[in-house]
Parts: structure tokens; sequence; C-alpha cells
């Protein structure tokens, strides 16, 4: 996937998600039972809960559209119910989720909020609870949802797709799936401004300078908040929370590690930049660590020199270069150098939304061409246009793959319905009263 796109895999976890909104709204709530399902009960603050997390999701106000947040709330409550449904039969079935993968995703969540609260300690204080604790109602959590996945998956993975349906859901649907909009398919090369000596210099000059503030009795946080280049921590001292062996890059992990409680590191250089780092706590095979960063910036010198760059590579392919050659030879996008540059067919609407230049620099290319030299964020580029598309209607002999895709979700759709019901035969639910 290319650097323009990329996706962070997320669990979607509910239990997780309503964990964080809790300390926004519970207060707010005063709690009843919404629904009983079998032995286990549905809470209205659960209910309300992920209805907030949806309409944040979706962009709704529920103050200025309550008509639409109940909706939201009914619907959430018909989720909450089918997850409940779809746990039971799981045990009827003797489904089990697979501990390695548990214990993956638990990892994964686990380091992700202690990083973002600013370490574990932060995180305990959050939610006003141990971190034993947490990390258990995490994991329950994680299981339920890979079980149900699971479920899931078994019940629809034999559902298919036969020519007729897929004509059959084109006939039907038509009018309602929309059509084609204007797509584009494109490969780039790019080339980063790098940072040049005189940039190395100039971090390294103001890095010497922060720790020698600091060796004289400047407090390290202050001037963390007011110097250093890292986002994530600057706000916080620095401080980066406790964190295991492998957590961190190599030179940064070394010099750490290697450090007594309370003692400041020398200046320690990494992919990132240069560092100070002070050891501000050991717990075992854990520390806790604060660091001030000076990121290597470019400078106009090193921005020109790229410019400079670009510019004769696209001289080069004017004068008949072949383009996939010189993907190999200068660019700098390690994420598609393997796909000869190739970073995908993508609407022009979203383009718009996550590289507006890219629309901008495309426009009078034809298919085949190259567009002129255009910066980003990321560099500078030169994006080549494999092929353009045109808004128009989908067809059967055109869009199969697409339509087939669409008829296979709602076929799905239709199947997983009908296995609800087919588990709530059998099952005591009773809905309560909705508390205003």
């Amino acid at each position: 996937m290319s650097f323009l796109f990329r996706k962070k895999q997320i669990l979607l976890s509910l239990f997780i998600s309503l964990l964080f909104a809790t300390s926004l709204f519970s207060q707010q709530l005063l709690d009843g039972i919404a629904a009983i399902v079998d032995d286990d009960v549905i809470l209205h603050s659960e209910v309300t809960q992920a209805a907030y997390i949806m309409a944040m999701q979706l962009q709704i106000d529920p103050v200025k559209n309550p008509k639409e947040f109940a909706k939201l709330k009914k619907s959430s409550l018909e989720n909450l119910i089918n997850r409940n449904l779809l746990l039971i039969q799981a045990k009827k079935d003797t489904i089990k989720a697979d501990e390695h993968q548990v214990d993956g995703y638990l990892q994964q969540e686990m380091q992700k909020n202690i990083q973002q609260m600013g370490g574990e300690d932060k995180l305990e204080e959050y939610f006003g609870t141990t971190l034993s604790k947490i990390r258990r109602q995490y994991r329950e959590e994680i299981e339920k949802n890979l079980i149900i996945s699971a479920v899931q998956n078994q019940k629809l993975a034999n559902v298919k797709v036969s020519p007729r349906e897929v004509e059959s859901f084109f006939k039907t649907h038509k009018d309602s799936i929309g059509q084609v909009k204007e797509t584009v398919d494109i490969s780039h090369i790019l080339i980063e401004a790098q940072p040049g000596e005189k940039a190395r210099k100039k971090a390294l000059d103001r890095i010497k300078m922060i720790r020698k503030r600091i060796m004289d009795g400047a407090n390290f946080a202050e001037m963390a908040k007011e110097f250093s280049d890292d986002p994530g921590s600057a706000s916080r001292g620095g401080d980066l929370g406790f964190m295991s062996r492998g957590d961190f890059v190599r030179p940064f992990e070394e010099a750490a590690f290697n450090l007594k409680p309370n003692e400041i590191s020398g200046i320690v250089e990494t992919e990132y930049g240069f560092h100070i780092i002070q050891l501000l706590e050991r717990r075992g095979d854990k520390i806790h660590t604060r660091h001030i960063l000076v990121a290597l910036k470019p400078t106009k010198e090193d921005e020109v020199a790229a410019a400079n760059k670009i510019k004769k590579i696209y001289n080069e392919l004017e004068n008949g270069a072949d383009f996939v050659k010189m993907v190999e030879k200068y660019s700098q996008d390690e994420s598609t150098n393997k796909q000869q540059g190739h970073l995908g067919t993508f609407e022009i609407d979203q383009l718009r939304q996550t590289a507006k230049e890219f629309v901008f620099a495309l426009k009078g290319v034809k298919v085949g061409g190259y567009s002129h030299p255009v910066k980003t964020k990321y560099g500078f580029h030169i994006l080549k246009l494999n092929s353009r598309e045109q808004p128009r209607e989908l067809s059967l002999k055109k869009d199969w793959d697409k339509i087939s895709e669409m008829a296979l979700a709602y076929k799905k759709q239709k199947e997983f319905k009908k296995y609800l019901e087919e588990i709530k035969e059998g099952i005591y639910i009773e809905i309560k009263p909705a508390m205003s």
C-alpha cells in the first residue's frame, strides 16, 4: 500500500471504544436495564455509549439531531442484542478464540493506549483502576470479538452467488447502487528533500545547546515542551511512559537501557534526529523514560536540490527514458518501488481529500503521459497516468466483478439476518421501555 493511503489494522472492539467513552458520558446517565438476553443484561449506559461512538463516527451531533441520535440508540441496542446472541451460539458450538490472536491484539491495544496516555501510571489514573484489571477487561472483550467473528465466518464461509443471482441483484438494485465515479490509475516517482550536512549541523548545534542548559540546571520537562520536535510526547514534557525492549529503535534503546535512574544521556542519533534521554524509573525489564528530539529538517538548499533532481528526471522522461527504469533508479517511495511505482486506482473525489495536489497535476495529462513535477508534504512527484475512467452508469459487462461483490455482500447480509432469527428461537429476549 502506498505512502498516500496507509491504513492501520484496527481491532473492532466495541468494549474498547466504550471504555474510552465512559469517562465522557457515564456521569450523565441514570443507569438501568435496557434489555435482557438469556441470562445477561444490557444496560442503558452501554446502549447510550455505543450510540455516542456511532454519532462521532457519522459526525452527528446528538444535541442538534435528537431524532437521529434516537435512531442510533435503537440500532446500538439491536447490535448489542445480536452480539449476545452470537456469543450464546458460539458457546453451543464450542467455538473458541485463538489464544495467540488474543495475545497479539491485547499487546497491540495495551501498547497503543499506554503510549497515547503517556505511560502505564497515566492509563491507570485515567480509568481509575489497576493495569492488571484493564488488561483483563481488554482481554475478555478482545476474546469475545474474535469469537463473534469466528461464528460469522463459519456461517457465511460457504455463501456464494451464481451468475443468475448477480444479474437479478443488478436488475433489482440498479437505481440504488450508484454509478462509477471518475477514477484514475496512477504511478509515481518520489524525490524527498533529504537533510544535508548543513541541516545536520544546525540540528546538532541545537541539541547541544539544549543539553547544556539542562546540565546547567534547566528543567528537563520544560525544555522538552519548549524545544522537542516529537509531537507525541513534547506536551507531556517528553514523557514516553514505561516501555520494553523492542519498543524503541536500536540506538535509542541501547542508550536508554544503559542509563541509571535520573541519569541524562549524551546526544543519541537515530533515524529521527538527535535525542537527549532521561531514565526516570526501572521496573524489571521495563523502563520509564522521557526525551527531547531535535529532528533533521531539510534546509531551503535541500529543497532546491530535490526540486532540481525531479526536474532532471522529468526531462529524461520527456526525452524517452523508460518510466519503470527511472522508478528503480531514483524513486524514494519504498512502498511502491517493487510495484514499478504503482500507487493504485483512486476516485478523483478521494484524491481531493487525500492529495489534492495530484488532482491539479493530472489535469490535461493524457493516458500514458506524465505530469509536471508536483510538490506535496511528502516531497516532489512525477505522476504517470495509466488510465482514466469518466463517470458512468454501472454495467454488467464492464463491472461484473464489482457487482458480484455487491451481490455477495447483500446475500450474506440476508443470510446472516435469517441466522440471527434462528438463534433467537428458544432464547429469552426482553426489551425494557426506553429511559428518558
